[in-house]
């Protein structure tokens, strides 16, 4: 088994290897505006440490979000076409469970919550009763709208972070890492467990939309 794991859906451009055991190689960068950028280089450059070509890779796993529309993308269409042209499976996690696991990794015991930054000064989150076991579906919302069922929890990830006072026991991982997302998706392998599909998980309309009520120029 060789995974390649890509994850997107935050401002971290994070790639890994694995072999089944564990992380042979991985790239974390984060940059919000050069996801498009980054991505394939950083492919090229795990690849590279593990003295390895794209074509040993037995699967493809890729963060589905939920996360910004632009950026979240990029992720999914390099999975997908990567996975067509080598005949591979892509299977699908969610982001926050990829942090998830990474808390649980570092120490820190459920229940908690992952929160990342959705903008709009919104959160994207959900809570968790360990490492690998997410309660609920992911949402976003604006952080004081959910203070209470938030309150007494560790908190981890950058959106937790901003928000200090809904979230004041906030902790690391604050980015988001393929080398969990590898991993839980090894776990889940080795157990026949189940994924999503590899579609954007957006929970809202993107921020880009066509103008409405625009004039029409027709020609004399």
């Amino acid at each position: 088994m060789l995974l390649l794991a890509v994850d997107t859906a935050t401002p971290a451009v994070t790639v890994a290897l694995h072999d089944g055991e564990s992380v042979v190689a991985r790239s974390d960068q984060v940059d919000a505006r050069r996801h498009g950028e980054l991505l394939l280089p950083a492919v090229d450059k795990v690849l590279a440490e593990a003295g390895l070509k794209l074509d040993a890779v037995t699967d493809l796993v890729v963060g589905v979000g939920p996360g910004p529309y632009t950026g979240l993308r990029v992720g999914l269409v390099t999975a997908a076409t990567f996975g067509a042209a080598l005949g591979v499976p892509v299977h699908g996690l969610c982001t926050l469970d990829g942090l998830a696991w990474a808390a649980g990794a570092a120490g820190v015991e459920g229940p908690f919550v992952v929160a990342t930054d959705a903008r709009r000064k919104e959160v994207y989150w959900a809570r968790y009763e360990d490492g690998r076991t997410r309660t609920g579906e992911p949402a976003v919302d604006r952080p004081a709208d959910i203070a209470e069922q938030v309150a007494g929890l560790p908190a981890v990830g950058a959106g937790a972070l901003l928000y200090p006072e809904v979230f004041p026991d906030a902790r690391g991982p604050e980015h988001q890492s393929a080398a969990a997302l590898a991993s839980l998706a090894a776990e889940r392998l080795a157990a026949g467990g189940t994924f999503l599909p590899p579609t954007p998980l957006y929970l809202r309309r993107p921020d880009a939309q066509v103008p409405k009520n625009y004039k029409v120029v027709t020609p004399q």
